[in-house]
């Protein structure tokens, strides 16, 4: 994609005195969408503003671009930054038999960066075998991972889990299994995220009332981390075509706080070529567990990409680039289709990272998978009006 137009800016300021400059600019991409996007302005020199007149400053859009893939046969990647400075990584395992940690100063290094299992399966029972989508939370001065897992005596009886580790540092301590999140019904349930919203605690999770049904999205208060309080609502079904291809799912929540919005993304339908992305929002003051809060996307908003060879693109999370500000898109992909067998099995869903931008109404826009703004470098001009 490409910029088509840049909004003019236009600044006045007094004799003396240099303007301050918008972070950010108004442009309308090739494909119509509208969207704010970051500037990075030469530093003006203070004899440009001396006397009356116009005179012009220029600056380039601010863009992050990361390796792709970032890191290979890590599906549902999951990057947090932390307070200490590190980024934080975690995924499915191709073995989906352990719990790993990467973390690093940069994005780019986690690529390349020590991994440590810092949790395996049990050999039998509960938490036994397909150990999914783990998750990293720091909530009140201690880590949480939330993850799901099946029993090897019934390997889709998929459930989802929280372990707890009270030290500092999440490579060392003790992790401790604080049990199953236990719903209204006992059936098919995974992918539970967390989130905290006006002094609230949160759990969205995908669920089936019974293995071979429709894959919901539920949403619950949590009196603690690995605990459901109150009301369990229906938050999203798989109502539109695109959420229904090869089977009926709405799973892998993920969610972003902006623009006086909260926003989900969340994956649909099977988890091969046809894997996509939809999106929820409500707005920050309305009642989260009122479902007549919340607005679906009637079309997906991130889908296969022919050109980069990007296929079945979906349980993201998201983070924030190295200037904490720039929010990023972390998503997992294949690099082809046409997959013989269960896709579950199929461990080339590789974490990717991208940036996301925001459309001037305030909504995300995540674009297409491996693309980039191509001609980002380009000059904006702002020119200054000196009274």
């Amino acid at each position: 994609m490409n910029i088509k137009s840049v909004e003019k800016i236009e600044l006045t300021t007094k004799i003396g005195v240099p303007p301050q400059m918008p972070n950010q600019v108004s442009a309308e991409l090739n494909n119509g969408v509208h969207t704010e996007l970051q500037v990075l302005w030469d530093k003006p020199h203070s004899e440009l503003f001396a006397e009356p007149g116009k005179v012009t400053v220029e600056g380039k859009i601010k863009t992050y671009e990361y390796p792709n893939p970032l890191i290979e046969q890590r599906a549902d990647p999951y990057i947090y930054k932390h307070t200490d400075g590190y980024y934080y990584f975690t995924g499915s395992y191709p073995e989906y038999d352990r719990i790993i940690l990467r973390r690093a100063k940069t994005i780019k290094e986690l690529a390349n960066a020590e991994e440590k299992a810092v949790w395996r399966k049990r050999g039998s029972g509960i938490m036994s075998i397909h150990i999914w989508a783990p998750e990293l939370h720091f909530i009140d001065g201690k880590w949480y991972i939330h993850y799901a897992a099946g029993d090897r005596d019934d390997v889709w009886a998929i459930r989802p889990y929280v372990l707890e580790n009270s030290s500092e540092d999440p490579f060392e301590g003790e992790w401790v299994e604080k049990g199953q999140i236990n719903t209204d019904f006992q059936s098919f349930s995974l992918d539970a995220t967390t989130f905290e919203h006006k002094g609230k605690r949160y759990l969205i999770w995908a669920q089936k009332v019974d293995y071979d049904t429709i894959s919901n999205l539920y949403i619950a208060e949590m009196s603690n981390p690995w605990t459901i309080k109150g009301e369990q609502v229906v938050l999203s079904t798989p109502e539109f075509n695109w959420e229904q291809e090869g089977f009926y799912v709405n799973e892998g929540a993920a969610v972003i706080k902006r623009n006086g919005k909260v926003f989900v993304a969340f994956s649909a339908s099977a988890t091969d070529d046809r894997y996509v992305m939809g999106l929820l929002s409500a707005d920050e003051d309305s009642d989260l567990l009122n479902p007549k809060s919340w607005t679906k996307s009637k079309e997906p908003v991130f889908v296969s990409n022919e050109e980069t060879k990007e296929y079945g693109p979906g349980h993201n999370s998201f983070t924030v680039a190295e200037d904490g500000v720039t929010d990023l898109l972390v998503y997992h992909a294949r690099p082809y289709k046409g997959i013989e067998g269960n896709p579950l099995y199929d461990h080339n869903r590789h974490a990717r990272v991208q940036q996301m931008f925001w459309k001037t109404d305030g909504t995300p826009y995540f674009g297409s998978p491996g693309q980039t703004i191509k001609n980002a470098k380009q000059k904006i001009t702002a020119t200054i009006t000196v009274e």
